[in-house]
């Protein structure tokens, strides 16, 4: 039997009444699936992901969540299933990096209660897992762009959610941590059936790393398929409107393309 995590029917939005940002778009994202969303700047990806986390309402169109309105789920309920990284994760004061992480736990906690032991371990375990539990005691103010980043994704990981939602997680990382960052979440995702949907500009991290990618341009998804089906020429080259070589990897036997100069 397929679980179904996520369920979009034909979301419609626009700000402020401007031109609609996305257009009948329909999704079902199952349980357990590593989805990678693609598309040009401005067709709607980030919009998309912030419709499915519960923080914009659809014009049109209905999101479920295993099959509930995501409208029906309070706020610690609606914590429980779904983490998010977004592109900016802005934290006016000076907390530290483990109690940053910590706030991962707040929807399981009691009114005006404190983590306990088990909370403080899940904490450092996703700390360590994102290479920042070295940087526990330091105020987050003082941290680089990219061990921020890192200490938000643990902060994710900490609230052991069912669906992860990432809004291009790598924007401030350098090559090694956007590499030990996808392969930590592919292990979460393949041993413990934790499901993904992720932004991501790279169209070769996302073949590398996702077993779903969805291609949206101008709001409305064009493509949706295995690697192997969407990372191809044509489809490349209509959404991005550029040449581009695809080729196949020999080490991975994944699909990856080329910008032509």
């Amino acid at each position: 039997m397929v679980f179904i995590m996520i369920e979009l029917k034909n979301i419609s939005f626009a700000y402020d009444k401007g031109a609609p940002v996305l257009s009948n778009v329909s999704l079902k994202v199952r349980h357990g699936e590593f989805v990678g969303i693609l598309g040009p700047n401005g067709s709607g990806k980030t919009t998309l992901l912030k419709i499915i986390a519960g923080a914009l309402r659809p014009a049109a169109g209905d999101v479920l969540i295993e099959g509930r309105g995501i409208g029906s789920l309070r706020h610690r309920e609606r914590a429980r299933r779904i983490a998010i990284v977004a592109q900016e994760n802005p934290i006016p004061f000076s907390f530290t990096a483990l109690e940053v992480v910590l706030m991962g736990r707040a929807p399981y906690l009691p009114l005006f209660g404190f983590e306990s032991g088990q909370d403080i371990l899940t904490a450092k375990n996703a700390m360590e897992a994102t290479d920042v539990l070295r940087l526990a005691d330091r105020s987050v103010q003082e941290l680089s762009g990219g061990e921020k980043q890192r200490v938000i994704v643990a902060r994710a990981l900490t609230q052991q959610a069912k669906l992860l939602l990432l809004d291009e997680p790598t924007t401030f990382l350098d090559i090694r941590h956007q590499v030990e960052l996808y392969r930590l979440i592919k292990k979460k995702n393949m041993e413990e059936g934790l499901t993904v949907i992720t932004v991501v500009h790279d169209i070769n991290f996302a073949s590398a790393f996702c077993n779903r990618i969805v291609l949206l341009k101008k709001g409305s998804v064009v493509a949706d398929g295995t690697p192997h089906d969407v990372v191809t020429y044509a489809k490349i080259r209509k959404v991005f409107e550029t040449e581009v070589y695809v080729g196949i990897n020999d080490l991975t036997g994944a699909p990856y393309y080329v910008p032509f100069a």
